[in-house]
């Protein structure tokens, strides 16, 4: 499995909201975009998508922009590749009947590897990413000291 580069960018976005979850002040598609290096208008588009999955929210206007739609700790990242992707993204396997038991023993373990998938997506929060990341970047501080 394969991050794509569009779950790359939505998450970059998404950390970027979760950042400012507690300022309260949306913020515009231009200044996520220049944070994390994301092409403006393929940003749009992917916001627009969370939109409509309820993971963020527009607010108008001139102070008008983007925050989340819930608390950076209640979505999962399952959440967000189910709304940028559908439910069956990761479900997608093998379409075929089992013909043999060997084929039948590799549509069992891509079962539950898959399964295993959205355990972990499941477990990890937009919160838990950017604690990660404090974490990291507290690092990273200590050693130019």
């Amino acid at each position: 499995m394969e991050l794509s580069c569009k779950t790359e960018y939505t998450l970059l976005a998404l950390l970027e909201l979760t950042g400012h979850y507690n300022e309260g002040e949306p913020l515009q598609i231009r200044q996520i975009a220049k944070q994390q290096n994301i092409p403006d208008r393929y940003l749009e588009q992917l916001l627009a998508t969370l939109k409509r999955g309820n993971i963020v929210r527009s607010q108008r206007g001139a102070k008008g922009g983007y925050l989340l739609a819930r608390e950076p700790w209640t979505i999962t990242l399952l959440d967000v590749i189910n709304c940028l992707d559908g439910a069956t993204a990761i479900a997608s396997g093998s379409k075929t009947r089992a013909i043999t038991e060997a084929s039948a023993i590799v549509q069992e373990t891509w079962e539950e590897v898959r399964d295993r998938t959205n355990e972990i997506l499941q477990d990890y929060t937009l919160q838990d990413l950017w604690e990660k990341l404090n974490n990291r970047r507290q690092l990273n501080i200590m050693y130019y000291i």
